[in-house]
């Protein structure tokens, strides 16, 4: 019973932290897409840019209001499912999330309210300087926590004293190896979540040709976004996984899916593993990409999972097929980039419905490659909560498993609930579209609409 009630508890954890994970990605890219929209607004006075931003700052508020409520419902599960984990890691966690608290949400509670509700009431100056406070306040909060996630996967800076781990030098227990490569892959993956989400909707508008001016715009934007920022991600990527092949060696074994070292080898697409018996059943794979991707030589050795003693070994199947739909997706990504580019230069970015119907089927593929990049990064240091200190099966609290069913039932049904209510309410959104700003005229002199669904009136540029 109390393997079953660990085993949901791991289950439980992985599934409302997955869940949350999407409000916060989404809020990042979301809030400095605003600011850039902003700055384009206050230079050139045009009301397109009101528009959108009035769009996806509703957007923007309802993943914000989400992403609170599930991190708090996630951080209940540490004192209730994890509780032995918290008394260990709770003086380092602790400290950092309580960082968070006081500056990143501070920061954000405090200008949330004029960047939503400001506009008319203060000047466009001190609103963008409060979309950008948010903003800022967005990227503080992923720092502490992606520092803290991050710690579990590369301590560092700390003293063990009667069995709990205190911060000895803060430095080096946020900015930790692990951090330094991982934090900009997430802000990465957060702008893709983002981008596409504005993709995905403005394509649907240039489908139906509705809001023409607004969806060229946005997926313009969304577009150039996805264009330059792809072979970064891709450079980063590759990068991290060179840094975790130092530190948590096992992790990148299991991803690649061979038992023994592999010279020559194959990209693996479909494995079918025996852990008992250390050995893939069937496997099929690319000829030699292994090699390319993993040693950067046609006939490097792809290190195997067998290095790795059988008892300190994580799941091969969910690191490896996570791992997969992450990379799978950041290919097709990296094409439909490139596609882009030749439908820009050529005049017909808004005019091919095929691409514009492959960028709307899009729309999750930045939300889909987090959460699985989420994934793989959490199993693949399995079997530990603390990489190298303490197990995951030391840290779970000593639960009735019935208690953690009904929980996890619960979580899942009013998780499931959030979100088909998430989705309707986009849609609904979606379908009622950014509104009509041309509507009047301020005077035959001046081109600009007039105060219509808040919009300030122009600006005067000089």
């Amino acid at each position: 019973m109390k393997d079953l009630a660990e085993s949901l508890s791991r289950f439980q954890f992985g599934f409302t932290a997955s869940f949350h994970i999407i409000f916060p990605s989404l809020s990042i890219g979301l809030a400095w897409f605003l600011v850039l929209i902003h700055a384009l607004y206050l230079k050139t006075g045009k009301a397109v840019y009101f528009s959108i931003y009035k769009f996806w700052s509703s957007i923007f508020a309802l993943n914000f209001a989400i992403g609170v409520v599930t991190g708090i419902f996630m951080s209940f599960q540490f004192g209730l499912n994890w509780s032995r984990f918290s008394y260990a890691a709770g003086p380092v966690l602790g400290s950092i999330i309580g960082m968070e608290v006081m500056t990143a949400f501070f920061l954000e509670a405090g200008f949330l309210g004029i960047m939503l509700l400001g506009w008319n009431r203060v000047k466009p100056g001190i609103h963008f300087f409060a979309t950008f406070m948010v903003a800022l306040g967005t990227l503080i909060s992923a720092t502490w926590i992606v520092g803290a996630n991050s710690w579990l996967q590369t301590p560092a800076g700390y003293t063990v004293r009667n069995g709990q781990f205190f911060i000895s030098e803060w430095w080096h227990a946020v900015f930790n190896p692990a951090f330094v490569i991982r934090y900009p892959h997430m802000l990465l993956a957060s702008i893709f979540s983002s981008a596409f989400l504005i993709a995905g909707i403005s394509s649907w508008y240039l489908i139906k040709r509705r809001h023409l001016e607004f969806g060229r715009v946005s997926f313009s934007i969304a577009m150039a976004v996805i264009t330059v920022m792809i072979p970064l991600q891709l450079w980063v990527g590759d990068t991290l996984y060179m840094k975790m092949s130092e530190f948590q060696p096992a992790k990148t074994q299991a991803l690649e899916g061979f038992w023994t070292d592999t010279p020559n080898a194959p990209y693996l697409i479909y494995i079918n593993p025996d852990s008992k018996n250390q050995y893939n059943k069937t496997q099929i794979g690319i000829p030699y990409l292994g090699s390319i991707l993993v040693t950067h030589t046609l006939h490097g050795a792809v290190p195997g999972l067998r290095r790795t003693s059988p008892e300190l070994q994580p799941s091969m199947g969910m690191t490896f097929y996570f791992f997969r739909v992450m990379f799978f997706i950041a290919v097709l990504i990296f094409f439909v980039a490139l596609t882009s580019v030749a439908l820009r230069f050529t005049g017909r970015l808004y005019d091919k419905r095929w691409f514009l119907k492959l960028c709307l089927w899009m729309t999750p593929a930045g939300v889909i490659a987090t959460v699985a990049g989420w994934i793989t990064s959490e199993t693949g240091r399995q079997p530990y909560i603390i990489y190298g200190k303490l197990k995951t099966v030391e840290g779970s609290s000593l639960l009735n498993s019935n208690a953690v069913v009904f929980s996890f039932t619960l979580f899942v049904v009013v998780y499931l609930i959030l979100l088909f209510a998430y989705i309707s309410h986009i849609a609904r959104m979606t379908r009622k579209g950014p509104g009509e700003l041309h509507r009047t005229l301020r005077s035959d002199k001046d081109n600009h609409p007039d105060s219509v669904a808040g919009f300030p009136g122009p600006l005067k540029i000089k």
